[in-house]
Formats: C-alpha cells, sequence, structure tokens
C-alpha cells in the first residue's frame, strides 16, 4: 500500500527532514519541476495556489491536475492544494468549501485553507470545516495562522520592522488553540517569513532575505504538536532554513525562486524556459534544501 501524504510528511517530521512543495504558476514549469525531483531522488509536491489561476496562467485546478497526470512519478511527487484563502490578496471573500470540495474530487491528496486574515474564532470554525469535509477522503489538511505578509497590494513595511516587532508572528497560546480545535494536520506559522510579491510592479524584484526566529518556532512545536510549515521559502538565511527542518518544519513552499527564472526566460522557446526550472530545482534540491536522495523509495519506506 502506498504512503499517503499525509503519512509522508509526517514521516518527515519525525525525521526532522523536510519536504519541499513548489508552485506551478505556469503549465510548462510542471514537468521539468517534476523530472527533477526524479532525478535528484528527492520527494516533493508540485501544488497551485488560488491566485496562481487568477492571476498567473495556471488555468484552473483541473488544468493543473490533468498536466500532472501526465507527467507525475508517485514515488517521487504528490499534488497539492495551496492556499485557498476564505478573504483573499484584495480582501474579497472567495467561496472556499466550494473551490477545496472541487480539488478533493480532482484527486487532490492534500489541501490548504488559508484563514489567517480572519479573526482566530473564525479562522478556526473555517478550518474546521474543512478538516470535516476532507475527513472521509483521507485528504491531508493544512491551516494558517499568523501573518504571513507579502501577497497583499502595496508596500511592505520594512523587513527589520516586522521580525523586530514579531508583527504577525504565530502566537503560542493560538496554536495551541487551533490545533485541539480545528483537528488540521498541518500548520501554516509566521516567523520571520514573507511570500513573494505577485503585484506586477514587484514580481520581478529580489526577495527580502529573511531569517527566522528559531526558537519561536521552537515554542510553536511543541505547542501545535502537529508538522509545521513555512511559506515563503524562497530568500531565507540558508542556516536558519536548514535549523527549521529540526524545530519542526517538516514541508516548505518554493514560488519566487522557480517562478522568477522562468518570467525572465518567458520570450525563449518552452523547452528552454522549462531547462532553466529544471536546472534551477536541481541546485534548489541538492544544495540549499539538501533533500537529494531523501524521497521515501530511497530511505527503506513504501511509496
Amino acid at each position: 500500500m502506498k504512503l499517503t501524504t499525509k503519512e509522508i510528511v509526517r514521516n518527515a517530521w519525525k525525521a526532522k527532514t523536510v519536504v519541499p512543495s513548489f508552485n506551478v504558476p505556469y503549465l510548462p514549469m510542471m514537468e521539468p519541476i517534476v523530472r527533477a525531483l526524479r532525478d535528484t531522488e528527492s520527494f516533493g509536491l508540485v501544488m497551485v495556489a488560488r491566485l496562481e489561476w487568477v492571476k498567473f496562467e495556471s488555468g484552473s485546478m483541473k488544468a493543473i491536475r490533468d498536466e500532472y497526470e501526465q507527467v507525475k512519478d508517485e514515488r517521487y511527487t504528490r499534488l497539492h492544494l495551496d492556499h485557498v484563502p476564505v478573504i483573499d490578496e484584495d480582501s474579497l471573500r472567495v467561496d472556499f468549501e466550494r473551490e477545496i470540495g472541487e480539488a478533493i474530487d480532482l484527486g487532490y491528496e492534500s489541501v490548504m485553507v488559508d484563514g489567517s486574515r480572519l479573526a482566530l474564532d473564525e479562522n478556526i470554525a473555517c478550518t474546521r470545516k474543512i478538516v470535516e469535509l476532507a475527513a472521509n477522503s483521507g485528504v491531508a489538511v493544512e491551516g494558517e495562522l499568523g501573518a504571513v505578509l507579502g501577497h497583499e497590494s502595496g508596500p511592505l513595511p520594512p523587513y527589520e520592522e516586522i521580525f523586530a516587532s514579531g508583527k504577525g508572528f504565530t502566537r503560542t497560546d493560538e496554536a495551541i488553540r487551533f490545533a485541539t480545535e480545528t483537528g488540521v494536520d498541518w500548520l501554516s506559522v509566521a516567523i520571520g517569513n514573507v511570500h513573494g510579491a505577485i503585484a506586477d510592479a514587484t514580481r520581478g524584484q529580489k526577495k527580502i532575505e529573511a531569517r527566522l526566529a528559531l526558537d519561536h518556532l521552537t515554542r510553536l512545536s511543541e505547542a501545535a504538536k502537529v508538522p509545521l510549515v513555512l511559506h515563503g521559502g524562497t530568500g531565507i538565511r540558508r542556516n536558519d532554513l536548514l535549523a527549521s527542518f529540526n524545530r519542526g518544519i517538516a514541508k516548505i513552499n518554493v514560488a519566487t525562486a522557480i517562478r522568477q527564472p522562468y518570467e525572465k526566460a518567458i520570450d525563449l522557446p518552452v523547452s528552454e524556459r522549462q531547462q532553466v526550472v529544471y536546472e534551477t530545482m536541481v541546485d534548489l534540491l541538492r544544495n540549499e534544501l539538501r533533500v537529494a536522495g531523501k524521497a521515501p523509495i530511497h530511505t527503506g519506506e513504501m511509496v
């Protein structure tokens, strides 16, 4: 029997390693992502966020699923639905239950509901709805608590101000309550990480070099007692990144690091754009994240 995505991430958490997850804002990026994971014997999630079919060119959840079916290799990959917000980056309400339900019907093995722009009670209630929706299908559910900034329109406050103040950081007491009352499988936390910009005017800009509040992360991990997720994985100081895997981060999301090279090569033939993504992926897997050779099939686990 193959391991589920839920089991793979939980095993990574116990082993103090990480499952990297890669966004696909443009459909041709799918093939080189999967190829790089297979060639480096790494395991990773291929994923799409709602904003990537609204503001980029991934098309739809179904288009991503169909493309994935053409290139998938379940020894090295599974399909994940990233951010479906309750309130989106433009402050609009989203029919999140319908969209996540569609993803489950399409065969996504894990999903994320993002209620982080809500008050705590409403975030808990909305996340719990998705946990209940997914319960019969065995689909893993990721929630978010705290404010991982970067997707909103307009400039961010100075990064040092964000970090020093702990503005938006996930609170330990709230993490205990959130994990207990929602029954969520994975929890995305804010500990100094920021998302890459998605506005047209700032998409191509170099990301802030972020750092992580590692002692706070340890406290969150001990409080929540579930695998934690790090969004905004591009641009974080390497020592902090690697240390976070030992302190509860079991899944890391990477988008900007592979999207920007693809966009810079947008005038080249598709095959050349794909090669740029492939080479970037291989470097990330081997040198930045250091997960090459750690796919379950190469560590004695069933897949």
